[in-house]
Formats: structure tokens, sequence, C-alpha cells
């Protein structure tokens, strides 16, 4: 299939800059994926779409102060470099201490290069394979990287599409309300609509829920730049599947009850931990699992996500999961009634 596949005109007044006055007070649009029915409606409903036997399944990855700021050091004392930013991806060494990081405008970004961090630390970029033609670098640094170094030294990793700097609202608003386990470089942005006062109805009808973690790195959102899909290569991400959710997940595929995986995070981390016959499998590994049209789902039966950008493996993975003609056509409805897009946007279940 070709990347033009899956274009569509979006008007940037749609993409969402700020999250909802009210956390969980977002749009929600029902797509029927066997015959492309589309009903628009609000959170507020979500829970009365779903049945009482349905197991669903989210992930709590807790997202990294990751975007950081190092201003590089000149090999002449007393001269000052220009700011360089930096996104943390994930951790290389048992120390903390290597990093593997995407770098901004990283041409200019060599080896041997230091950069001094807010709180006076400083890293340095050290030879590897992909030290050219990439945006990826390694970085070493003269002491531990860990939550309180991101603390002192991070910002809230919004994504490009969102044209402003991070604040105190994004501390809050840009996590799950039950994230627990920090990694992520982006927000699992899905599960953002969810509120304990949801939790609290989903529980009143008894509908299951558990929790498996995919760390997201960005290159989930690192544009498609091959025209053949099919050529495009994903980046590698962690996950865990506790060994006990796995067998709750088996045990409801064998009684034939639905899964529901809210983000496209939680069906890559399902999907890449069952085998051909859908048995999934608990414990730790990674994924580069590219879903799009002809991919043959195992786990997931239902699927709660966001409104994706075009051309992205997020519109592909979810046009395999509904078709490509029905998410389409559902994202034309969406931009025709003004429906907000991406990571603060509205909502759409897929059943």
């Amino acid at each position: 299939m070709k990347l033009s596949d899956f274009y569509f005109d979006l008007p940037e007044e749609l993409i969402a800059q700020k999250p909802a006055g009210i956390r969980g007070q977002d749009r929600l649009m029902l797509l029927n994926r066997e015959t492309g029915e589309v009903q628009h409606l609000s959170m507020d409903d979500l829970p009365n779409l779903i049945t009482p036997d349905t197991l669903m399944v989210f992930n709590n990855s807790k997202v990294r102060r990751s975007r950081c700021y190092g201003t590089k050091l000149s090999d002449v004392e007393g001269q000052g470099g220009r700011e360089q930013e930096f996104m943390f991806l994930n951790q290389m060494t048992p120390d903390g201490n290597v990093w593997h990081t995407m770098v901004k405008g990283a041409k200019k970004v060599k080896s041997g290069n230091r950069y001094k961090f807010t709180d006076g630390s400083i890293g340095t970029i050290v030879e590897h394979e992909n030290d050219t033609g990439s945006e990826f670098r390694t970085i070493e640094f003269d002491c531990r990287l860990d939550d309180d170094w991101f603390g002192r030294n991070g910002h809230i990793p919004l994504p490009p599409y969102i044209k402003r700097e991070d604040d105190d609202t994004d501390s809050e608003r840009y996590q799950t309300v039950y994230a627990k386990e920090t990694g992520s470089s982006a927000c699992p942005t899905a599960g953002l609509h969810f509120t304990e006062d949801m939790f609290r109805r989903l529980d009143e009808k008894g509908i299951e829920r558990v929790f498996v973690t995919l760390h997201v790195g960005l290159g989930t959102f690192l544009p498609v730049r091959t025209e053949n899909i099919e050529e495009h290569k994903m980046h590698e991400e962690v996950y865990t599947i506790p060994f006990d959710v796995a067998d709750k997940i088996n045990a409801a595929k064998k009684a034939g009850r639905p899964i529901l995986a809210v983000g496209t995070t939680s069906v890559r981390t399902l999907e890449s931990a069952s085998d051909e016959n859908g048995v999934v499998r608990g414990g730790s590994s990674s994924t580069h699992i590219f879903m799009y049209p002809g991919y043959k789902f195992k786990v997931v039966d239902k699927m709660f996500t966001n409104f994706h950008t075009p051309e992205s493996t997020l519109i592909m993975l979810v046009s395999a999961f509904a078709g490509r003609e029905h998410i389409l056509g559902a994202y034309k409805q969406a931009v025709a009634q003004k429906y907000h897009f991406f990571s603060y946007g509205d909502a759409m279940l897929i059943q």
C-alpha cells in the first residue's frame, strides 16, 4: 500500500492545543467496524456502550519529563554555546548514565560534543553507528540519571503539533489518572479520557479491567518516509504483561468474552505478546510490530482510541482494525463535525 492512501485533509484549527476544561468531558465517536456506521456521542455514554462481559486492557505507563535542554560547552574557556534540545528515550547502561536520545537539529550534534544541563551535570555525545544521517544520538553523563534528575532538568514532552511550551497544567493532564510505571517519552493518550468517576461507573456495571505496560517511544510518532509503507521500520518499544494479567486475558478469550484495548499502545502490547492462536504470554519483552491493512488481529476485539495524524503508523493501525475506507469515512465526518484531533483531542470507540 502507498503512504498517500492514508492522507486526509485536516484543518489546523482542529488540532487540540490544550486539554478539555474538565478531564473526561470529551466527544466520543462510535464506529461500527463491520458496517462503517458512525454515531456522535460523548464520553458520558461510554459505560452504556460496553457489555458487562468485556475485559478492558489499559496501558499504565507514566510519562517521564524527558524533554531536556543542554548548552553546548565550547573548547574555548569562557565561551558559551547554543542551547540544544534532547528527547531522552531509554537508558542504555545499568548505571543509568548512558542514554539513547532523539535530537532536534541532529546534524550539528557530533561525537565528542559536551552539553551542560540545568543542574550543572555534563553529557557527552559518544560514538555510535547512528551518528550520521539520523536524529538519534547516544549521550554519556557524569552522573546517574534518575527520576529526580529528570524532575530538575526535564519538561513534559508535548508532541510537536502542540505549538506551545509545556506548563503546570500539562504535568497533570498529559498523564493518565492510573499512570504507574515511569518510562514513556509520550503519553498513551487514549487513557487521558478516563477519570476515577468513569472507573466507578464501569465498576458498577461489573466491567473488568487489567493493566499492562508499554513504554511509548517516539519511534511510534516518527513520520513514515517511504511511499511504499511495507518498507517502513518501527523502532522498538519495551512492554510488560504481568503473568496474572496474561492469565485473565487468556481465560476471557477462551470464554468468548470481548477484549477491549484502550489505546494503540495496549493493542501493540497484546498483539506482540500473543502466539498464532491468540494466546498471550506474560513477562517482559520488546516489540517493533507495525500493523497496517492486511494484518489479522489475534487478541483485540474492540478498540478505544484518539484521532490520529494523516499518513501516520497509528492511522494505519486503526485502518487495519476497522478498514481503511471506514476509518477515512469516519475521519471525514469528524472533520465536518469539528472534532478535536490528536493527543488532547476527542475519542473514538471501534467495535
